[in-house]
C-alpha cells in the first residue's frame, strides 16, 4: 500500500478496508475505480453506491496537498461510465493561493482527463463553497448533478445553486466534459505533442484563448492537463493545475517535475506563461517552455 494512505486506512470499516487493500496495493493505483471494483466492493460491504462513496472519503482526503492550510478534504467525483475519480485538494507553497485547487475541480477535472464524458455525482466530505458551486455549474450534467456530503440528504446542485449564473446566460453552448477538439496540428517532441493536444481538448469557450501543459516527471511519466475556463472566470482551472492533478492522484510527487511544456494560441487575449512558470518554480522546475499552436500550424 502506498504510505499516504495508511493514516486513512484504520477509518475503514473493517470489511471495507479488507475489500479496498488490493487496489491500494496495487502499485499501478491510479485513483480510479473502474465499474467491476465498484461492484465488488459494493457485494463486499453490503453499500449501495452512496454510502461506499461516503466510506471512501478518507482514502481521497490522504491525496491532499495541504502545507498550508494543513485541512485535507477529499471529493470522489461518480461518472456516467461506471467509473470513479478521486480527488483533493492541493496547495501550493510560495504561490500564490490562487493557483489552489479544490478538491471538487480536482475529482471532476480528473475525471475529465481521463476521458469521462459526463458526471452523475460528487462526494465530497466538506460543503462545497461558492467558487466550487460555480466550477460545478459549467459541467454538461448542469444543476442536476447530485452532490452528497456526510450526514446529510443527497441534494443537487441546483440546491446549492439556486438562481444560478452560468454559460447560457452568456449564449455559449459548449459545456466541460463535452469532447471537442479544436483542430491544433500535434508536432515536436512527445513533450510538446502532449501538451498540444491537451489544448486541443481545452475547454476555453469565452475567452478562446485554449492551452495545455505537460510534465515529465523524475519517473519518465507524462502527465498533461487541460484549461478548464469558467462562466464566472475566477474559478476557471489553468492548465498547470489541471495536469498536477493527474500526477497526483497517480502518487507522483509533485516536486518532482524535470521538465514542462505550455502549449497554447498564438495572440490569444489570455496567456497562462507568467502564472505556469512562477507555479512550476515554486515547485523547483526550471526546464520550462512555451509552444506556440494556431489552426494551421504549430
Amino acid at each position: 500500500m502506498h504510505p499516504r494512505f495508511t493514516a486513512a486506512f484504520p477509518a475503514l470499516p473493517a470489511d471495507l478496508q479488507t475489500a479496498i487493500q488490493p487496489l491500494l496495493d496495487s502499485a499501478d493505483f491510479d485513483g480510479v475505480l473502474r465499474p467491476q471494483d465498484v461492484a465488488r466492493l459494493k457485494q463486499e460491504t453490503g453499500l449501495d453506491e452512496d454510502a461506499l462513496a461516503l466510506a471512501l472519503l478518507p482514502i481521497a482526503a490522504c491525496c491532499a496537498v495541504a502545507p498550508v492550510s494543513h485541512f485535507n478534504v477529499g471529493a470522489i467525483s461518480r461518472g456516467v461510465s461506471g467509473h470513479w475519480y478521486f480527488g483533493a485538494n492541493m496547495e501550493f507553497e510560495h504561490a500564490p493561493l490562487q493557483q489552489t485547487v479544490h478538491a471538487e475541480q480536482s475529482a471532476i477535472t480528473h475525471a475529465w482527463l481521463r476521458g469521462e464524458e459526463k458526471l452523475d455525482a460528487i462526494t465530497v466530505n466538506y460543503t462545497p463553497c461558492g467558487h466550487c458551486r460555480q466550477f460545478m455549474n459549467e459541467l454538461n450534467s448542469g444543476t442536476a448533478i447530485r452532490i452528497s456530503l456526510p450526514g446529510r440528504a443527497i441534494s443537487t446542485l441546483g440546491d446549492y445553486l439556486p438562481d444560478a449564473f452560468g454559460p447560457a446566460d452568456l449564449n455559449i453552448t459548449e459545456r466541460l466534459l463535452t469532447p471537442i477538439d479544436h483542430g491544433f496540428t500535434v508536432q515536436g517532441d512527445d513533450l510538446q505533442q502532449a501538451a498540444i493536444d491537451a489544448a486541443n481538448h481545452s475547454h476555453a469557450p469565452y475567452s478562446h484563448s485554449f492551452s495545455g501543459v505537460a510534465l515529465r516527471s523524475e519517473s519518465g511519466k507524462i502527465f498533461s492537463g487541460r484549461y478548464a475556463e469558467n462562466a464566472a472566470f475566477n474559478p476557471s482551472l489553468p492548465p498547470l493545475q489541471a495536469a498536477l492533478i493527474l500526477m497526483n492522484m497517480s502518487n507522483e510527487t509533485l516536486t518532482t517535475i524535470q521538465q514542462a511544456v505550455l502549449a497554447e494560441c498564438q495572440g490569444s487575449t489570455l496567456n497562462q506563461l507568467d502564472a505556469t512558470r512562477a507555479t512550476l518554480s515554486a515547485l523547483g522546475c526550471e526546464d520550462f517552455s512555451l509552444t506556440l499552436v494556431s489552426k494551421t500550424s504549430v
